[in-house]
């Protein structure tokens, strides 16, 4: 048998489509981990609030949360491992957050690791740029707000920052927060 520090660890790299610049997340995740996981790991690393449908795509198939009664039928992502179908690196497949904004991500296995016993895992290792608020409209709603309050003459201004609680910096990541957040992964 093997003993759960003996997974292989898989280096991710996360990147929200569309986004210029680009947004990304690289995480370390045990390569046994299932797709359910992974969901919450995207949602801290990216600082999404999980509170919308998901689902992943990986080579033409759909896993995800299934609810029948709206319609969301998905395979169960809470029964399929990462390394059920990460055969290498430079594996990629899709996690789409938001059906209604639709953000869509890249997620590539950039490599695969031997672990680090000294290393809790899950951990990012770095990122780029602040994580879009929350039904913004997507990555065409986001850069029309950041149009928005880049310009404080603009009509929208002193309503869209109210929104958005106060200034934002879009080029903010605050890798000690992520991988606080990560810490509530079991």
């Amino acid at each position: 048998m093997v003993k759960p520090s003996d997974q292989p660890i898989y280096q991710l790299k996360i990147t929200l489509k569309g986004a210029r610049p680009p947004i990304w997340r690289r995480v370390q995740v045990p390569s046994d981990i299932t797709l359910a996981k992974l969901h919450k790991i995207i949602q801290l690393a990216m600082g999404w609030y999980n509170c919308h449908l998901h689902e992943f795509e990986v080579q033409g198939q759909t896993y995800g949360q299934p609810m029948p009664e709206y319609d969301f039928d998905v395979l169960n992502e809470q029964r399929i491992r990462l390394n059920q179908f990460v055969t290498r690196e430079k594996f990629k497949f899709s996690y789409l957050y938001d059906m209604g904004d639709g953000w869509d991500h890249d997620v590539l296995v950039e490599k695969i690791l031997a672990p680090d016993p000294d290393t809790r895992y899950p951990v990012c290792v770095k990122g780029k740029r602040a994580c879009p608020p929350e039904d913004c409209g997507g990555v065409w709603g986001y850069a029309e707000l950041l149009e928005v309050l880049r310009d404080p003459n603009h009509s929208e201004h002193d309503e869209m920052l109210e929104w958005v609680g106060g200034p934002f910096d879009s080029e903010a990541f605050d890798l000690d927060e992520a991988n606080r957040q990560l810490k509530r992964v079991r």
